[in-house]
């Protein structure tokens, strides 16, 4: 079975399983599958600067923390914000990480990603876009030392981004989250990440929901699902945990939460796993932002 954490490369503990909140901004939004989630093990949180939520989420955290019988406390959780790309460079993004930490009412936050390669209005040849997000990693690295994340990485960058980062950093990322899935199995990437044991998050698992609601037809996953008496969503989020990637499903859906909590008991076969590897070369599909043309 595999483990539902991960050890980062600092000795930091991340949960292989965490709750999305893209699109969803409100505590009324959000507290229900928040605490859907908390109470079926999910202990991570992902947001970002642009998704306008954090203030939210903080709130809906206190609370639960404030909560004697929740039995969770601020070490149990694994809090995640990232960069907008209106705020790369050194001084913003320290700036920016501080502010975030206030909207979420913490001291610390665990995960802090750069969002994307590339800076608000800049085009996107611009070498600009290298200076500011080459700056805000030291800001990162510099907010690591001082304890004000715990771990630091990036988000959305190609092999073209990472080397470079990993050719001039002090602190190797720790996590790097970009979209990962059958239909975009990015296999460069995901090996450069492995050689220089930067945890792979994934995003994007069900391919903004195409892979499993007939929008991109995968008829063989369905043979899959029923081989197994499960969802095609859970094998999905099953293939990523076999290859040991973090995932973060995201869903409106409290119901849904509880389903995904169960991707530990499902399980894939050798061929299945093989199967879903191969889709790709037969059918490949970006769903989400594309970096490569980034400078």
């Amino acid at each position: 079975m595999a483990s539902n954490t991960y050890m980062l490369h600092n000795g930091g503990i991340m949960p292989a399983i965490g709750l999305g909140t893209y699109r969803m901004k409100t505590v009324h939004e959000l507290e229900p599958v928040v605490t859907k989630a908390l109470q079926h093990g999910y202990r991570l949180i992902d947001s970002a600067t642009v998704y306008r939520n954090e203030e939210a989420l903080g709130l809906i955290l206190k609370k639960v923390l404030a909560d004697p019988d929740s039995g969770i406390e601020r070490g149990d959780l694994f809090v995640t914000s990232k960069l907008t790309p209106a705020d790369q460079g050194y001084d913003k993004c320290y700036q920016a990480v501080l502010k975030s930490l206030e909207r979420f009412g913490l001291d610390y936050l665990d995960l802090y990603l750069i969002h994307w390669p590339g800076s608000a209005k800049t085009k996107l040849t611009d070498p600009k876009n290298r200076e500011n997000r080459m700056a805000s990693y030291r800001a990162l690295e510099k907010l690591y030392e001082e304890g004000k994340i715990k771990q630091i990485g990036v988000s959305n960058y190609t092999v073209t981004h990472l080397q470079d980062l990993l050719d001039h950093c002090k602190i190797v990322p720790h996590v790097h989250q970009f979209e990962l899935h059958p239909c975009l199995f990015q296999k460069d990437l995901v090996a450069l990440c492995e050689r220089h044991n930067i945890q792979v998050q994934a995003y994007s698992s069900l391919g903004e929901g195409a892979l499993i609601n007939g929008t991109v037809p995968l008829p063989h996953l369905k043979v899959i699902a029923d081989k197994h008496n499960t969802t095609e969503a859970l094998v999905l989020l099953r293939w990523a945990i076999e290859h040991r990637w973090a995932i973060i499903p995201k869903s409106k859906s409290p119901d849904r939460v509880q389903e995904n909590a169960s991707v530990w008991d499902v399980s894939l076969a050798a061929e299945d796993i093989q199967w879903l590897d191969q889709v790709q070369d037969s059918n490949q599909h970006r769903f989400c932002w594309d970096p490569t043309e980034i400078a």
